[in-house]
């Protein structure tokens, strides 16, 4: 066993005494070592309950046979950290995750290793680190939030039904009590947030990518069977473990990266998946680009359509069949699954999707029904974006897939804020917020208070946004994302003045600015120089080692 490294052997004496310091007895020595990396913080929704979920897993390990060495990672809240500074240690989080996870595990020889995260970096984090390491691991999330009920407007509520009310406050639409009774009733308890927002839809392609038992993404943090979930997934982690695999660079290759692509466009993902799949692609050594999504978005009928850009949430998809049962409606016609792909179940992921059952065809639809027959995302390219730009394309109006407007520039997400809550911002203008990507930023904000403040303010089908930034998964609308290359790089992003024509063609795939090269030309010429925001501390330390967001904003090997 790996863990032999520490407790086998005479002159391992000193070591298995401190293992004895912890309660371990004799016969744990002959016993696989499993890690549990657990992201519990007592202030975030999403984790505020894994500190019970690790008792549960632990006595899982136990009861299989091995024995469980549980450890934390951090975790920050996006929607406490939005809006303010906080967000720009959100993406930068994902890195110190990867080598927390990374450090941990090689310097304690696990045999496996079981994570427990929710949102939206914990999630890839832990598994760049696991690939690192790469020991038999398994994915075993604390579940998605229940939807709220809406006091104000009837029907389900969310996070993203917050920050919209804001908007609608601020425009005089709803009153400042109204405004608090939603606040009050959207967030209902323990989970990541309940539409197909980040954590939700990284959770959900795990399912696809075979990192984690069917049920991982959907079943609701407060249903009975997510504890079944996570004792089934603690016993496949021993097994694993006595079996030396599969491994996690078995099971991420450009097949299972095309299975959790095929699934993210069928439902139509947030646009962050994009980000971290590339990243974990990278990590893995798998050649996987924005060209090759666009290959599977034009190959993928678009058939679950969940909150923010429908009115079903998670716990809709669960009951309705869960993530094998979206595979299993659209595989006829997806040219990117691929069956025969391994799992952490033991079964390929063709057998899972055989053994599903669709329950609720307005949730699941056929794939003649679909909402579109191409993906929920879309890759952008053009003057504007020339290493690309990423939107959700499901989200977005009919009236807004051709869009030309006037550019109103913002060069900070806090400026755009003001500008938006401030009136400045009418029809017919393409809101640019700038100097936020990796780099610029850094830390690439994500842009859900704007975004929502239009909406809120009943502008959703008469203004667009841009950015290098990126967007949260509640985000809805006109927006596209990862504009590539980023301002602080002097991509044409930094060059634009306001009343600038901008094209946003999303069927096309296209975005870009009515300038001349001539004109490109002279106003790089007088480009101020880009400094960086921050000097001191972890993000200059990020700043200075991050990479473009078209490779995944990883930091620089």
């Amino acid at each position: 066993m790996i863990s032999d490294q520490i407790k086998k052997g005479n002159e391992r004496a000193p070591h298995r005494s401190l293992l004895y310091a912890c309660g371990l007895k004799r016969a744990d020595m002959k016993k696989p070592f499993i890690g549990i990396c657990n992201s519990y913080e007592s202030f975030v929704p999403g984790h505020c309950h894994l500190n019970r979920v690790g008792e549960i897993v632990k006595k899982a390990v136990v009861e299989a046979g091995g024995v469980p060495m549980e450890f934390n990672t951090i975790a920050v809240c996006d929607g406490i950290a939005m809006a303010h500074g906080g967000m720009k240690y959100s993406l930068p989080s994902r890195e110190l995750i990867a080598d927390s996870v990374e450090t941990v595990a090689r310097a304690h020889c696990f045999d496996a290793m079981i994570c427990i995260p929710n949102c939206d970096k914990i999630v890839p984090g832990m598994l760049i680190g696991a690939l690192r390491v790469n020991i038999p691991t398994i994915f075993a999330s604390g579940g998605p939030m229940a939807a709220g009920k809406n006091p104000v407007k009837g029907g389900d509520s969310d996070l993203n039904s917050v920050f919209e009310g804001v908007g609608a406050q601020n425009a005089g639409r709803i009153s400042v009590k109204d405004l608090e009774k939603i606040a009050e009733t959207s967030c209902p308890g323990a989970g990541s947030c309940s539409g197909m927002f980040t954590a939700n839809s990284m959770n959900c392609l795990y399912e696809a990518m075979g990192l984690a038992l069917p049920g991982n993404g959907t079943v609701l943090a407060v249903d009975p069977l997510r504890e079944r979930l996570w004792k089934e997934a603690a016993k496949r982690a021993v097994a694993m473990a006595k079996k030396r695999g599969p491994l996690p660079r078995d099971l991420v290759t450009r097949d299972s990266l095309d299975n959790a692509l095929t699934l993210d466009m069928a439902m139509g993902g947030s646009t962050n998946t994009v980000l971290h799949t590339l990243a974990i692609a990278r990590e893995a050594g798998v050649d996987f680009s924005l060209e090759r999504m666009n290959e599977i978005s034009a190959a993928t009928p678009y058939i679950c359509k969940l909150a923010p850009s429908g009115h079903y949430h998670i716990g809709d998809l669960d009951r309705a069949g869960g993530i094998m049962a979206v595979l299993k409606g659209v595989a006829s016609k997806a040219a990117f699954f691929h069956p025969g792909a391994p799992t952490v179940s033991g079964k390929s992921i063709g057998s899972l999707v055989r053994a599903a059952k669709i329950l609720d065809r307005d949730v699941i639809r056929t794939v003649e029904d679909a909402y579109s027959q191409d993906g929920g995302l879309a890759v952008l390219w053009g003057n504007l974006a020339s290493r690309g730009a990423v939107v959700k394309k499901g989200g977005v109006a009919e009236s807004m897939m051709k869009f030309t407007g006037r550019a109103i520039c913002f060069d900070s997400q806090e400026e755009a804020c003001a500008g938006i809550l401030g009136g400045k911002v009418k029809p017919g203008h393409v809101v640019v917020i700038r100097y936020e990507g990796p780099k610029g930023g850094p830390g690439m904000q994500e842009m859900l208070a704007p975004t929502s403040y239009i909406i809120g303010a009943g502008l959703g089908e008469s203004v667009a946004l841009i950015t290098d930034g990126r967007f949260s998964g509640a985000t809805h609308g006109a927006c596209v994302g990862h504009v590539s290359p980023e301002a602080a790089e002097g991509g044409l992003i930094a060059l634009l003045e306001n009343g600038d024509e901008i094209t946003i063609d999303i069927p096309a795939r296209k975005i870009s600015a009515a300038l001349s090269k001539a004109e490109i030309a002279s106003r790089a010429k007088k480009a101020r120089k880009w400094t960086p925001r921050i000097k001191d501390g972890w993000l200059e330390r990020y700043s200075r080692l991050v990479g473009n967001a078209s490779t995944g904003a990883s930091l620089k090997a």
